[in-house]
């Protein structure tokens, strides 16, 4: 009877674990429906990896103090912004920041990713380099709003 119950226990907390990760369509599968990034802006992509550490703090993630995402296990999105300078910020026990500058035309990769609190997990932010961005991306699925063309 306890070992049924331990294995119960164990198979639900696995299981809302889980349900808070990424889940849309892979980048693989919808990358060439991706647009094109407009001449006069550039594009930032917010991503994390897939892992059970953290998987339950999923805070949302601001850009000059505008909600663009949530930090999802499994999960990327992107957001296109006019060149300039860029504060991007999640917020749990305490806030963690990433000042950028982006300018036309480029793209900046931006990892969030789970770190120790005193009473609650924190969600970091830092800039990732292209290749490892781009290395990992296509296993990861969309959590943002489909972009219009």
């Amino acid at each position: 009877m306890k070992r049924t119950f331990l294995k119960l226990a164990a198979a639900v907390a696995v299981a809302a674990v889980l349900s808070g990760c990424a889940t849309g369509v892979k980048y693989q599968d919808m990358a060439n429906t991706i647009p094109a990034v407009k001449p006069n802006q550039g594009r930032v992509y917010f991503l994390r990896s897939s892992s059970m550490v953290g998987a339950a703090i999923q805070p949302e993630i601001r850009l000059d103090g505008q909600v663009v995402g949530e930090s999802k296990p499994g999960g990327f999105f992107f957001v296109d912004k006019a060149p300039g300078n860029y504060l991007a910020s999640t917020s749990t026990e305490t806030e963690k920041t990433l000042s950028f500058t982006l300018a036309a035309g480029e793209t900046k990769y931006v990892r969030t990713s789970p770190s120790f609190g005193l009473l609650v997990g924190r969600i970091v932010v830092e800039l990732e380099t292209p290749d490892k961005a781009q290395a990992e991306l296509p296993s990861l699925s969309f959590t943002g709003t489909p972009a219009s063309k």
